[in-house]
């Protein structure tokens, strides 16, 4: 049997910094309110009332960046992890983070 480390040694461990920003997701045509609670230059993670499974692209509204792809890594009771399709850059990310931050 794989230890813990093993089964939960991801990109996600990323250093996160807790944020509170109120913005829009959307799947295809369907768009919801997320509240992103954390954030890293590679993902984040948000509540959202919409019904999101590993795999699904979600596109988000950022303050500097504008909309970012992003997918879903994991969902679960209103949460989701996600992973940017292309990670922020270190400039963008520190322009950004004053903007969102908790």
């Amino acid at each position: 049997m794989a230890n813990v480390a093993e089964r939960y040694d991801d990109e996600r461990y990323e250093a996160r910094d807790p944020v509170l920003h109120r913005t829009r997701g959307s799947t295809g045509d369907a768009r919801f309110a997320m509240l992103v609670v954390n954030l890293s230059p590679g993902g984040l993670m948000a509540r959202c009332d919409a019904v999101l499974a590993p795999g699904d692209v979600v596109r988000l509204d950022l303050p500097i960046v504008g909309s970012v792809a992003m997918r879903v890594r994991w969902a679960l009771a209103g949460r989701v992890g996600c992973q940017f399709d292309a990670a922020l850059s270190p400039l963008t990310y520190g322009r950004l983070l004053p903007l969102v931050a908790a």
